[in-house]
């Protein structure tokens, strides 16, 4: 699995990215190009901006015990796994501004680094390891970039 805090594998997710074109159409699955990328900037929002709601104790409970292995173990992402509502992008994005977006937001966590990532809050998952962010970052960016065929 790539690794998010390294200079090397940003560049190699940035590289996909920038191979994606505006009317680039999925293998599977329903979003458009600019709904995938606005998708995978939730991730990001979670973490730097408060922008999202933080679940109740007992959705935390759930996500933690139904949840949290699938999203940040070491097992890549089937197709067409069941997104969670506050990831459901709907309607037209800015395919540019998303893609930006998304840039600046692995260019800051590979910046800030593993240590910034060490024992951090996730709104849904509590506190993680840098391993297990690095395993959510990594397994999303790749999902959704393999979905779109970069």
């Amino acid at each position: 699995m790539q690794n998010v805090f390294l200079k090397e594998d940003c560049d190699q997710f940035i590289n996909r990215i920038n191979q994606l074109k505006s009317d680039s159409q999925p293998l599977w699955g329903k979003m458009s190009v600019d709904q995938m990328l606005a998708h995978c900037n939730v991730t990001y929002e979670m973490v730097f901006d408060d922008i999202h709601a933080k679940p109740n104790a007992f959705m935390r409970f759930l996500l933690k015990t139904l949840a949290k292995k699938a999203v940040v173990g070491d097992t890549p992402y089937s197709r067409n796994i069941k997104t969670a509502p506050q990831f459901i992008v709907k309607g037209d994005r800015d395919f540019d501004l998303e893609k930006n977006r998304l840039i600046n937001y692995i260019n800051k966590t590979q910046s800030l680094g593993e240590s910034e990532f060490e024992g951090k809050e996730s709104l849904s998952f509590g506190k993680l390891s840098s391993k297990e962010w690095n395993n959510m970052f990594a397994k999303h960016l790749d999902h959704h970039f393999s979905q779109f065929g970069v």
